[in-house]
């Protein structure tokens, strides 16, 4: 198990993973912000200036000017606002992830094809028509 744990490590898999970790968290700090910046503006914007993140509900039955001052007051809250960022953020990032996976696979086709195919060879006749000529010849009384 030992050898097997080596063997993924020297292979390079570790450094990719730990890579795509990192650029993952900073991607996803960037449509954090895409998100909250620009995105829920434009939502409120034609929504009559609903604004998610401040969407709550308190289960206790409680008055709190906002989400943070439920929270702070230890309520249990629904948090339907945040609820709504994150699914917009997974929207966001799928998206970016299928174009990005796209993109490499039209790069990898690319590579992978060759410049000039080969021109198709008459090898003659097949194995099929030499059976049937030889057939032919037979039937009609000819010599071989």
């Amino acid at each position: 198990m030992i050898q097997e744990f080596k063997d993924f490590i020297a292979k390079g898999n570790v450094m990719d993973m730990a890579v795509g970790i990192i650029i993952g968290a900073a991607f996803t700090a960037i449509v954090t912000s895409l998100v909250g910046d620009l995105i829920n503006p434009v939502i409120a914007l034609f929504t009559g200036g609903i604004d998610f993140s401040g969407w709550f509900y308190t289960l206790d039955g409680g008055d709190y000017t906002s989400l943070e001052a439920a929270q702070e007051a230890g309520a249990a809250v629904f948090a339907i606002g945040s609820f709504v960022m994150a699914v917009i953020n997974f929207l966001i990032i799928a998206f970016v992830v299928f174009m990005l996976v796209k993109m490499v696979n039209r790069v990898k086709e690319a590579a992978e094809k060759p410049d000039d195919v080969a021109p198709e060879v008459d090898t003659g006749p097949s194995e099929l028509d030499v059976l049937l000529e030889i057939r032919d010849a037979v039937k009609g009384g000819a010599k071989l």
